[in-house]
């Protein structure tokens, strides 16, 4: 992308977001919404203000816990991800429960999870792992599935071992399909952090547990607030796989394009 297209789309991201924040302003505003229902901008911003540090803490707190449970739940899938790509049959064996995962609802087990790991942070880690692991398998097991036959070949040709294959081929196949499943997995793990912050009331004051005082108080304020820093917290890890992904991906047919 050229430099004028850049700053075109610098200027109507902009330009998309004070919209957004007017209007959420206004609608408040105007409506006279009750704040436990919606905070307007103007009010979150200035409670976070107050005492910015207790919220940057919670922040941090929460991105911890999501940052520890996707490491582990990546170099999970990579070890299950390599094998069900090498045997075919174990992938079908692995559906039923990689599905079960999938569509199953964290409510529904919470307390297992609890009695089964421990409360507290080895819980909340445990669930972002656990409810990751399917998207990031599937795109591993695609990723290298789609290594590209002529180079393939090559490597068949010239007897390279199968570890060989994996490390320089099969595995830098999968890293745009492992980008893809990184994005998805960040809402995901970011909103099971703070679902489990909340349910199993970890020591440390992550945002799920703030906000989830702050529900049980009818506490309006500090509910937005915490709801706004989680949704910071996102944008910022996603805007952070963005920028990997054009570092790691300088190779790739899809920067190309993007760059012309």
């Amino acid at each position: 992308m050229s430099g004028s297209g850049r700053d075109r789309a610098a200027l109507w991201t902009s330009v998309g977001a004070v919209g957004l924040v007017v209007f959420w302003e206004l609608f408040v505003r105007v409506r006279d919404v009750r704040p436990f229902v919606l905070l307007p901008p103007s009010e979150i911003i200035s409670t976070f203000l107050d005492n910015p540090r207790f919220y940057l803490e919670a922040t941090a707190i929460t991105a911890w816990h999501l940052g520890v449970g996707l490491a582990i739940s990546l170099a999970v899938s990579l070890v299950v991800g390599a094998a069900l790509a090498a045997v075919r049959p174990l992938e079908h064996a692995s559906q039923p429960l990689l599905v079960l995962i999938l569509v199953t609802p964290w409510v529904a087990y919470i307390n297992s999870v609890v009695l089964f790991v421990g409360r507290g942070n080895p819980s909340i880690i445990f669930l972002v792992s656990f409810v990751t692991v399917p998207a990031f398998v599937y795109a591993i097991v695609s990723g290298m599935r789609s290594a590209d036959p002529a180079a393939r070949e090559l490597f068949a040709s010239v007897d390279a071992s199968r570890w060989e294959v994996l490390w320089r081929l099969r595995l830098p196949s999968a890293v745009p399909s492992m980008l893809t499943a990184l994005r998805i997995n960040l809402g995901l793990g970011l909103g099971a952090a703070y679902f489990a912050e909340g349910s199993f009331n970890s020591v440390g004051n992550g945002l799920g547990e703030i906000g989830k005082r702050a529900a049980a108080n009818n506490q309006g304020s500090l509910l937005w607030t915490t709801i706004l820093c989680t949704a910071m917290l996102g944008i910022a890890v996603q805007v952070l796989v963005v920028l990997a992904e054009r570092w790691l991906l300088h190779w790739h047919a899809s920067q190309r394009i993007r760059a012309r």
